[in-house]
């Protein structure tokens, strides 16, 4: 990674922008300064036509201006976070400002100002890199450095939104008056300019507003959620032509696998990737992805493209590394496959949110039960919980821009509400039984099951995003031995 020089804060007489510590220049010749300034050509974008998902941002702008009539809106994009000394982290913008922009600039602020008659919109982003103090070259931010971004006028053509130079929004922010409300944790700048002027009870208020917005999903985002599927369909069909690889090195080559086709075909992965082989699989969240692949064990892969307008997809198969399921392996699959349909089918408009949850789980208890792993009748063990040892996790979550998304949305609006047209959630029954549980036979401890679909909810029932990967125990095999030529 070569050096760059950073910028500091100057005086009037100060270069604007200053070496760092270390660097090998010892500074910029005036000749130099004013020979970077001209020679360039004209590079704006002239004639473009708004994105895909800019009218869909339009409306939700006006649902959030008619829910908080009178009060001035903050919502942030994010900064850059630190990795390490002066490299970052990929940027990701916050789900609200993309859900109400559609864009996914770092350091941009969208803000709502009350009117007498609604609000009007300012999308608040750094301009051009300028040319004449030299921050285009110089800085580490500069264009030369890290890339073009698009002018203001650009902006304002892709997103139909009037743009603003961010640089000036905190001391306007500092000088505002009336109510304000503010989407926290991503700027901590613009938390501080608004420091005494928010609560954090009506900054909630807003937060949940946005998560229940995106409960019901419009057809753009069903589309995009579509996308991102068929995508992770084809990251998995990678990840089986590569198992003998995977034999050879370990859980790694599994995930850089998935994480190629992520990268290709999307914006990138929208979570860590759970690629657990063997014993691993029974780590809910298994994310080191350092372990053995081994011929005769299971590989849980649970993994979701994440599309270039970030929406993901949430998938797990649970595969025979070598292609064919044991006796054993096939029952507990075969038995979390049957749970898995008992929630699909409860996944209907109307229907309890629970329902599918709990329709999920009284088949994997029936057969622990039948198992003999625990003492029934079933009703006893469903009202104390106690499959939950083997189960662990709910059956499912509202899926989205975020993997598990909606999240701040209320309890009635969500877990304790009712499925309706248009929303998108996960059914995902597990058993896991681990290496050390002394209370089942041996031969079951080291395996973990999940099977994991993303559902959408129509208004006769359900369609599964995620049917072009095969559930039941015998297509996968077929299909696996299809792809690896046997």
């Amino acid at each position: 990674m070569t050096d760059e020089l950073t910028p500091e804060t100057p005086d009037e007489d100060e270069q604007p922008i200053k070496q760092r510590k270390n660097g090998l220049y010892p500074g910029v010749s005036d000749e130099l300064a004013e020979n970077m300034k001209s020679g360039w050509a004209d590079t704006e974008l002239r004639g473009l036509e708004p994105i895909e998902q800019a009218p869909n941002a339009a409306r939700r702008r006006a649902a959030l201006s008619a829910r908080f009539p009178g009060e001035r809106l903050v919502i942030p994009a994010g900064q850059l976070k630190t990795r390490s000394n002066d490299t970052e982290y990929a940027f990701r913008a916050s789900t609200e400002y993309v859900y109400l922009t559609g864009d996914q600039t770092d350091g941009s602020v969208l803000v709502l100002e009350p009117t007498e008659d609604g609000h009007e919109a300012t999308l608040y982003r750094l301009p051009r890199s300028n040319r004449e103090n030299g921050e285009f070259w110089l800085s580490g931010m500069g264009e030369l450095w890290v890339g073009r971004r698009h002018s203001l006028t650009e902006a304002e053509a892709l997103l139909g939104i009037p743009c603003k130079d961010v640089r000036e929004l905190a001391a306007a922010l500092t000088e505002a008056t009336g109510p304000v409300r503010a989407v926290r944790g991503h700027d901590a700048g613009i938390e501080a300019a608004l420091t005494d002027k928010v609560t954090a009870e009506r900054d909630e208020e807003l937060r949940a507003y946005l998560s229940e917005a995106r409960v019901i999903k419009d057809e753009f985002e069903i589309g995009e959620l579509q996308k991102a599927v068929d995508s992770t369909v084809r990251g998995f069909e990678d990840v089986v032509k590569v198992l003998d690889k995977a034999e050879a090195t370990s859980e790694r080559y599994i995930e850089g696998t998935f994480f190629l086709r992520a990268r290709v075909e999307g914006y990138d992965i929208g979570y860590g990737s759970i690629c657990a082989a063997g014993p691993n699989a029974t780590t809910l969240h298994w994310v080191r992805n350092d372990g053995r692949v081994r011929s005769g064990d299971l590989l849980l892969l649970d993994a979701g493209v994440e599309t270039h307008s970030l929406y993901t997809a949430d998938v797990t198969r649970t595969l025979p590394v070598n292609g064919r399921y044991t006796d054993l392996q096939r029952a507990i699959y075969d038995a979390v496959y049957e749970a898995q349909e008992a929630g699909i089918a409860a996944v209907k408009p109307g229907a309890a949110y629970r329902d599918f949850h709990d329709a999920a789980q009284r088949v994997l208890t029936e057969k622990l039960v039948e198992w003999g792993l625990v003492e029934g009748p079933v009703e006893r063990v469903l009202e104390l919980g106690l499959q939950r040892r083997w189960t662990l996790h709910g059956t499912g979550h509202m899926l989205g821009l975020d993997v598990h998304d909606c999240a701040a949305a209320r309890r009635e609006a969500y877990v304790d509400g009712t499925l309706e047209p248009g929303m998108v959630l996960t059914v995902e029954p597990g058993l896991y039984f681990q290496s050390d549980d002394l209370t089942v036979p041996e031969e079951y401890r080291g395996i973990g099951v999940r099977i994991e679909d993303d559902i959408l909810v129509t208004e006769d029932g359900n369609r599964n995003l995620s049917a072009g990967l095969p559930r039941r125990s015998d297509e996968v095999e077929a299909w696996m031995a299809g792809l690896l030529g046997k």
